[in-house]
């Protein structure tokens, strides 16, 4: 068997030293699905948009899910023991965008929220959500990679996932 230029065949000619422009760069080509993490703080309800949400197990059902220990959401999810989990649809960019600003109203109009089991808030109008008990915070460089067991939620919402390519919230297509 031999190599085949053009084909899809990696560059090997100028690989690049790890950084963190580096992973950022590559991680920019991974779609990933959009889900927006909640938490109640001490002076009201905290979020983030996050694409690294992973289902862990299936039994117990655990997810994962990585937050920065810089971000303003880091001291209520460092607190807390439940967190609200939010699956966005394809209808949501703007949610998804106004839980990525820093320093954004997040819980302010035009979001639609309650407070859900556990005091988590639930967001209104995504396509799935879960309460979840957060098991262990595991270290892993300037974030935590929070492991929470599945308490309740509901699968049942409506549309299609919203996805995160090339640095900008995307619709699914067939």
């Amino acid at each position: 068997m031999t190599a085949t230029p053009d084909l899809g065949t990696p560059r090997l000619t100028s690989p690049e030293l790890a950084s963190p422009d580096l992973l950022r760069s590559v991680f920019r080509r991974h779609a990933a699905g959009v889900a927006v993490i909640t938490a109640q703080g001490g002076e009201g309800p905290v979020g983030f948009t996050a694409t690294s949400l992973t289902s862990v197990s299936a039994e117990p059902p655990m997810v994962s899910f990585g937050v920065g220990t810089c971000a303003s959401s880091w001291p209520a999810i460092a607190e807390r023991d439940h967190v609200g989990v939010h699956i966005l649809g394809e209808h949501q960019r703007e949610l998804a965008a106004t839980f990525a600003r820093s320093g954004a109203d997040r819980f302010g109009a035009p979001t639609a929220w309650r407070e859900g089991p556990e005091g988590v808030p639930v967001l209104d109008d995504v396509l799935a959500w879960l309460v979840c008990r957060v098991v262990a915070r595991v270290p892993a460089g300037d974030h935590r990679i929070v492991l929470a067991e599945v308490v309740l939620g509901d699968p049942a919402g409506p549309g299609r996932p919203l996805l995160y390519h090339q640095g900008d919230f995307k619709a699914l297509r067939e």
